[in-house]
């Protein structure tokens, strides 16, 4: 039998590969110096607003990226319930924060979710239940979704708000699972491999965050 790999074989990885590193550096070209994307962040108003206030903290960067390659390694169903779970538990958590209902330990939450999103990537088990899946990434939602409501303007223009910061986490999503996807075409040797070093990176980041570091 011919061990010689045909040039288009040879090159499914490495497409792939090229595509997570420019996955990673389109997510970190958003990320300013400053870690947090919620205290200073100016006026929170509008679409526009709305939109760059997700990408534009890493803390939420990460994690909803996290979240994205979460869903692609469960694969099926929970590629699009996973990510709008978080989406529809981040709206519940935006209305308390608009609403000014307090939520204990939101910003630790928020550094935890990188953390335990980042380990959960790094472990690449497939065999979770839908349910818990979505009930994790639900919790930690809420504390992502408080920051953002707590920012968002108590009128007509905290709708368009609500619906920017949505539309920049599910992209966020997307970006995710485009990235987890990439890493599953590569072979059963490298996957496993990439995919806990994405995650392992990240909750280093989040432990970073955590403490203050970054």
């Amino acid at each position: 039998m011919s061990n010689v790999v045909s040039p288009a074989r040879r090159s499914v990885p490495g497409l792939a590969r090229h595509a997570a590193r420019a996955a990673l550096a389109g997510g970190f070209a958003l990320v300013p110096a400053l870690a947090f994307a919620h205290p200073g962040h100016g006026p929170a108003v509008g679409f526009a607003h709305g939109f760059l206030h997700p990408v534009s903290g890493l803390d939420h960067v990460l994690a909803m990226v996290a979240v994205g390659i979460f869903a692609a390694q469960l694969g099926g169903r929970a590629i699009w319930a996973v990510p709008a779970s978080f989406v529809a538990l981040m709206a519940a958590g935006g209305f308390l924060g608009m609403s000014g209902i307090g939520l204990p330990f939101v910003e630790l939450g928020i550094a935890l979710s990188i953390v335990v999103l980042g380990g959960t990537v790094a472990l690449g088990r497939k065999d979770w239940p839908l349910g818990a899946a979505m009930a994790l990434v639900g919790f930690f939602a809420l504390f992502h979704g408080h920051a953002h409501g707590a920012e968002m303007p108590a009128d007509a223009s905290g709708l368009e708000y609500a619906a920017g910061f949505m539309a920049a986490t599910s992209a966020l999503h997307a970006a995710g699972i485009g990235l987890g996807l990439a890493i599953g075409k590569l072979s059963e040797a490298r996957a496993p491999r990439l995919a806990q070093a994405v995650g392992a990176v990240v909750a280093v980041a989040g432990l970073g965050i955590l403490s203050g570091a970054l």
